[in-house]
């Protein structure tokens, strides 16, 4: 743009536009943008350019009346040969340029970089004045440079001075309104066109309006009639050029209106002074003109060597323009500022000039009241703070490691603007706050909102499934990714901003990472809202906001480890996702789904099992197959979960397993009955005779209760197929596998756990030390009800009409124990071919106690219909024998050490059968009197079931099944029973 407006002034000469290219930069150059003017505008009456010339006709005088020689002026045709000499003498000392070396002492008081010298810039000065003769390198003509005027101008306005300074000397330029002298003094013959001159002319009256109507210094009096003339005055020589001989009647009007306007005071009365560019903001105006002349016009981000002696220069126009050095620090800080943005902010020795002349500016603030200049201070700081917090509030979207000195930059004077905005101005209209400190808050909502822009860009980034489909798959994904964006922003952040920030906020990281903790919390919390079982995608996300809050509160804890808190504070605002809990509570909710499933497949399939033997060669009931398939099934699922804390919830999922597992035992074993739902309760004693209506041993109440209570027992078993042996047999096998199986489990829990990702050796001790207990338990003891069940079944209920209703009969000799054991021998044949290997000896083992007990229960309580005799002896004997080699089977059967230690209960009551009646009957009262007086009544001994050859009740009951006359005498006298069977 610069180049542009020289090459409108100056030509656009090849030569020029080739040496004075600006140089290339490769710092990253942001889009041109312009700022509204703090100042004010004035309106579309007068252009900058307009402005320009004004200012520069103001500089030019203001040096004319300051300096010590006057201004001489030499004609164009004489100026060739006196060139050097006229520009030299002409201008006072001030306005020639310095010789020396020396670096600028304000551009070292800004910060601003020294640049090669202007003198070789205005070396080519005949290419500037495209072709006209060269002239020394002077300030002054280095000002005509910057300002953009042209040669002929300045001759002119230079000619016209000296006519004004001859007409009045002495009188300084603050005394008098330069455009209504200028215009007195110009003519139409003086300018190349009429055109021009009409331009010209126009130009100095939209400055007389500007300055004395628009903008004046002291408010205009209503009552006063003069800006009315003067407004006629000007819109009719708008329409019409207006005469402006000396001696002209329409001049001498426009001198008196504007004269009696311009020498107004606040007293009323008339000031020697002149105020006509000094109101606001047109002086402000003026004056950035100027100041814009300290840069390089051939590198626009540069400022002049020789900007010292141009400062004094343009300070001369201070009187004319109001200007003061508050007003000055203001407006060279703005005009800095402004040249930083409008050249696209690549040189960041403008904005730290800037931010430096700006704590000039605070200072100048803290000592004055001037309303005027709060006014335009306060505006100033805002255009300042405005444009800077449109970068600060989303820094990330602009700033980067490459251009970071550039965000440090606009943080100092943005902070700056700021405090001075709210701790030296706002205390003017409003009660000034106390304890707060501005900068911090500041940087505090900065990181706050650039963090929330952030956090948005990255949801709007991965959230275009979110705006596909309210579909939850659609969402699981974005949010796992959306986790790891988050945690790469925050270590960005920590590693590029974070130490920027540190300057002016102690936790600047930790305030960063926990907006990131809320903004990512807020998304989170949604998405649990809406979760309604567990799935592989679930876990990813809740396992990635997991690792993320892991991430950023170790940079917060970091980040404040200094701190006098060591970082609570920040902490505080960082409420745990418990991403870990909401885990455990969906993997809770998974097992109990899984297990209340298995429960239910438990109870419906078990009510149609048969357990048929012939299900699978195996012999296993295919519903306990299926079962622990999905136990199986269901824990591969559990640890195919990906989350960190399987040991944790282990004792859960067993729980749960092992319950169903009990429940599926339990059932299994159900209605199976037990020993002593085949062993008939043993009456109380009594001897019948023969012909007695209740047949022996149990009288016939007895019996008949004996017997519903064993139909109601095992009355099932009679009808049900589902609870023969061979079924027996094989929920026997399906017990075993089940207890074989849970070691299985065990193993595969434990290897799982070995290989956890997160494994704990005190939690899995802890939490797994009792696997499957329950169901361990309940399978112990379910095998062995089965067995005794399978055994005392096959005992008292199957072979009861070769054992209880046949063996010993009537007569002994004639009815002994050949069928029984034939019978049991093909029993013992079907559970050896069904029963599992590992449970065979144990069933066997049973059925063979259960016929020692059902021997037992023959000869001590078979009834009237056994009796034995002394002699019966050698038979029992014998049938015992082969009863026990039955069992014993040439040594392929049972171990003879466990036969001989299960038989000797028999072994020995048998002797007893040996015994005379009146050894028993000594025998009987040593037991029963053990202690008691020798003629004390014999009680009758309690039937206890523990059968023992010195136990009162079984001595008594062999002496109530002998047939003989003693016995039955001992037992009339002793207890009054009969005498004959």
């Amino acid at each position: 743009m610069a180049q542009i407006l020289r090459d409108r002034v100056f030509g656009n000469s090849k030569r020029h536009s080739q040496r004075h290219n600006p140089i290339q930069t490769t710092m990253p150059v942001y889009p041109v943008e312009d700022l509204p003017n703090p100042f004010g505008e004035l309106g579309p009456n007068l252009s900058d350019s307009e402005l320009r010339e004004t200012v520069y006709e103001i500089l030019v005088g203001a040096c004319r009346s300051s300096g010590a020689k006057p201004l001489t002026y030499i004609p164009q045709s004489e100026k060739t040969d006196r060139s050097d000499r006229t520009t030299l003498t002409s201008l006072p000392s001030s306005l020639q340029r310095s010789t020396s070396s020396a670096a600028s002492r304000v551009k070292k008081a800004l910060g601003l970089k020294q640049t090669a010298s202007s003198r070789r810039r205005l070396g080519d000065g005949d290419s500037l004045s495209q072709g006209k003769t060269r002239r020394s390198g002077t300030v002054w003509e280095l000002m005509r440079v910057q300002m953009r005027v042209s040669e002929q101008t300045d001759t002119r306005v230079r000619r016209a001075l000296l006519r004004v300074a001859a007409g009045q000397l002495g009188k300084r330029i603050e005394c008098m309104v330069l455009p209504l002298e200028l215009l007195q003094q110009f003519k139409s013959s003086d300018f190349p066109s009429q055109q021009e001159y009409e331009a010209w002319q126009r130009r100095n009256l939209k400055v007389l309006e500007a300055g004395l109507l628009l903008y004046p210094s002291l408010p205009l009096d209503k009552k006063d009639t003069a800006p009315q003339q003067l407004q006629k005055i000007i819109r009719g020589a708008l329409e019409k050029p207006i005469e402006t001989g000396k001696h002209n009647e329409s001049m001498q009007v426009l001198r008196g209106v504007v004269m009696s306007l311009a020498c107004r005071s606040f007293d009323g009365s008339v000031s020697d002074t002149c105020h006509w560019a000094d109101g606001f903001p047109l002086n402000l105006r003026l004056y950035q003109m100027l100041l814009e002349s300290c840069f390089d016009p051939n590198e626009e981000t540069s400022v002049i060597e020789e900007l010292d002696e141009v400062l004094d220069l343009i300070k001369k126009t201070w009187p004319v323009l109001g200007i003061n050095q508050i007003l000055h620090n203001l407006c060279f800080s703005w005009v800095l500022f402004h040249r930083y943005v409008t050249t696209g902010q690549v040189d960041n020795d403008l904005l730290s000039a800037s931010s430096n002349l700006l704590e000039e500016v605070e200072q100048d603030a803290n000592g004055t009241k001037d309303p005027s200049y709060l006014k335009i201070l306060s505006s100033t700081l805002s255009s300042i703070l405005g444009w800077a917090e449109k970068r600060l509030l989303a820094y990330r979207d602009i700033f980067h490691s490459g251009n970071i000195e550039s965000m440090q930059n606009i943080l100092s004077l943005g902070l700056l603007s700021a405090k001075i905005l709210i701790e030296d101005i706002s205390h003017e209209y409003r009660r000034k706050r106390k304890g707060v400190n501005v900068a911090h808050d500041r940087v505090d909502a900065y990181i706050r909102s650039s963090m929330r822009s952030a956090f948005a860009q990255k949801v709007e980034k991965v959230g275009s499934s979110k705006r596909l489909s309210k579909s939850q798959n659609n969402l699981i994904p974005g949010l796992s990714a959306l986790a790891q964006d988050v945690s790469e922003l925050a270590f960005s952040e920590k590693g590029i901003f974070g130490p920027v920030l540190k300057r002016w906020h102690p936790f600047a990281t930790g305030v960063a990472v926990a907006t990131l903790h809320s903004c990512y919390g807020n998304e989170l919390k949604q998405f649990v809202t809406g979760i309604s079982e567990l799935t592989p995608d679930t876990i990813q996300v809740l396992r990635a906001a997991d690792k993320l809050e892991k991430d950023l509160v170790q940079i917060a804890v970091e980040d404040s480890v200094d701190s006098e808190d060591g970082g609570k504070s920040i902490i505080r605002e960082m409420p745990p996702y418990e991403a870990e809990a909401v885990i455990a509570n969906l993997v809770k909710a998974w097992i109990r789904t899984r297990v209340d499933g298995l429960k239910e497949w438990v109870d419906r399939n078990l009510q149609q099992e048969v357990w048929n033997p012939r299900a699978n060669k195996e012999r296993f009931a295919p519903s306990a197959i299926e079962v622990l398939r999905i136990t199986d099934e269901t824990l591969e699922a559990f640890f195919m979960l990906p989350i960190p804390i399987h040991p944790a919830l282990v004792p859960e999922l067993m729980t749960g397993l092992d319950r169903c597992l009990q429940h599926y035992i339990s059932k299994a074993k159900s209605g199976c009955g037990t020993r002593s739902t085949f062993i008939p309760a043993l009456p109380a004693l009594t001897r019948c005779s023969a012909g007695s209506k209740f047949h022996g041993v149990f009288k016939k109440k007895e019996r008949s209760h004996i017997s519903q209570r064993r139909k109601s027992q095992v009355g099932t078993t009679n009808g049900d197929s589902s609870f023969g042996i061979p079924q027996l047999c094989v929920r026997i096998n399906t017990l075993q596998l089940i207890r074989m199986e849970l070691g299985v489990f065990e193993k595969r829990i434990m290897a799982h756990l070995g290989n956890s990702e997160f494994t704990q050796g005190d939690n899995i001790a802890n939490g797994t030390g009792k696997m499957f207990e329950l169901s361990a338990s309940a399978s112990v003891e379910g095998i062995q009800q089965l067995c005794e069940a399978t055994a005392y079944k096959v005992i008292f209920h199957d072979l009861s009409h070769v054992l209880w209703d046949g063996l010993y009969v009537v007569d002994v000799s004639s009815s002994r124990i050949e069928p029984f054991l034939q019978e049991l021998e093909q029993y013992l044949e079907i559970i050896s071919s069904t029963v599992h290997d590992r449970v065979r000896t144990r069933v066997i083992t049973d059925v063979m106690k259960a016929s020692f007990d059902g021997f037992l229960l023959v000869l001590l309580a078979g009834g009237p219909s056994r009796t034995f005799t002394q002699k019966d002896s050698d038979i029992i004997e014998e049938d015992f024998k082969f009863l026990t080699d039955l069992f014993w089977s040439n040594g392929d059967g049972l171990p003879a050490d466990l036969i001989n230690k299960l038989s000797t209960t028999v072994k020995g009551i048998l002797p007893l059968y040996r015994t005379d009646t009146n050894g028993l009957i000594e025998q009987f009262k040593r037991v029963t009197l053990d202690g008691s007086p020798a003629k004390s009544r014999m009680p009758m001994p309690p039937t206890s079931g523990q059968w023992n050859s010195n136990e009162p009740n079984t001595l008594l009951r062999v002496l109530c099944c002998r047939n003989d006359e003693t016995a039955a005498k001992f037992l009339k006298k002793t207890y009054n029973l009969p005498k004959k069977l």
